[in-house]
């Protein structure tokens, strides 16, 4: 039987894995002991209620393969490297390790315990908070500004941009960034944009003491606790130094086909947010890539060649301002884009986040 090993257990990894339990050996590995539902962090940064939602164990998700709680230290060919364990050989090796993102919208603790103690300690902090800044006027800035008027509605918050505008990120409409926009007035929430901060607080992200800052514009800002929403990178340090080094790019990400292998490799696959897509990254993204995965090596492993292709779909988001509020910009099957707002978005995503979706997925009740 075919041996396939998935590193990284996020959205893209978990679908690759599940999805040739049936026809393979698989083996998922992955630095953190339970799946976190990134989706919903940052409703979890504010409701210690949704801080036990977002995390969920890989137990029940494989029924033939095996779920490898580690560290890939290196991939030689196809052979995946693990501290402390013996090295696994592989037929196929799914690469699946996603990015890194600032805290809370990731987190880095292999531990959950300890992903847990952090929130905890970030609760505490926000409920002594009287003023937050955020800097970042991107989907992760926005929508948690969102959570936090909602959960602190006598909470100051000021969203620093630098670009010109909110969601300046190619393929967002102006509908979209103006139905935000009266939203976020709506909600008290002052936004400064086209200006960058001549410097940042002196205290750590998510820590509570108060600070001043400017603008380079000379826009003052006050505050008691600040984050960062900006700063996503490829989590692909562990291929420096192999031979799948000279198919990184200089932002991390690694260079795939329309298939989603790896340039040079035909029996490695990446998905997710380590790859070179044209595209937002996108839990939806990586599961509809991972599904482009699954039939090309399915297809490789009865003999024949791998056929199916990723395109990239249209530019489209469900932002939530909160359980209750927010805008969505949809793409329907003509590929025509509309603005719905915030009962919509609402029933898409505002009041679950897809965690029922997730667990479904995990094989959890």
């Amino acid at each position: 039987m075919a041996r396939v090993v998935v590193v990284g257990g996020g959205y893209g990894g978990v679908t690759v894995a599940k999805g040739l339990d049936p026809i393979a050996d698989v083996t998922l590995v992955e630095q953190k002991d339970q799946f976190v539902h990134h989706a919903a962090a940052l409703r979890a940064a504010v409701d210690d209620v949704w801080q036990e939602a977002i995390f969920m164990p890989y137990s029940n998700l494989l029924t033939r393969g095996e779920f490898v709680h580690g560290t890939v230290s290196q991939i030689v060919g196809n052979t995946v490297h693990i501290f402390g364990r013996e090295p696994i050989e592989a037929d196929y090796v799914v690469l699946a390790t996603g990015a890194t993102y600032p805290f809370p919208a990731k987190y880095s603790s292999a531990k959950s315990v300890v992903a847990k103690a952090r929130l905890n300690q970030l609760h505490e902090n926000l409920a002594g908070a009287r003023s937050v800044m955020l800097v970042g006027g991107g989907t992760v800035g926005i929508e948690f500004a969102g959570e936090l008027a909602y959960a602190y509605p006598d909470l100051d918050i000021t969203i620093v941009e630098k670009a010109d505008q909110i969601l300046s990120a190619p393929g967002y409409s102006e509908d979209l960034r103006q139905e935000i926009s009266t939203q976020l007035a709506e909600l008290g929430i002052r936004v400064i944009t086209g200006s960058e901060l001549a410097f940042l607080p002196p205290h750590n992200v998510g820590e509570l003491g108060h600070f001043h800052v400017s603008t380079r514009k000379g826009e003052d800002v006050e505050g008691d606790i600040w984050f960062q929403c900006y700063g996503s990178r490829a989590n692909t340090g562990y291929l420096a130094g192999t031979d799948y080094e000279p198919v990184l790019r200089p932002n991390g990400t690694i260079r795939v086909g329309k298939s989603l292998q790896v340039e040079g490799h035909d029996h490695t696959y990446a998905v997710g947010d380590l790859t070179d897509v044209p595209e937002s990254k996108r839990a939806d993204a990586a599961r509809q890539q991972a599904r482009v995965v699954i039939a090309n090596i399915s297809s490789q492993i009865a003999g024949d060649q791998p056929e199916a292709i990723y395109e990239p779909t249209k530019e489209w988001v469900i932002l939530p301002l909160g359980p209750n509020m927010g805008a969505s910009q949809l793409v329907d099957s003509e590929g025509v884009s509309r603005i719905v707002g915030a009962d919509q978005t609402a029933e898409i995503k505002g009041a679950d986040l897809m965690v029922s979706v997730i667990r479904s997925q995990l094989n959890l009740p």
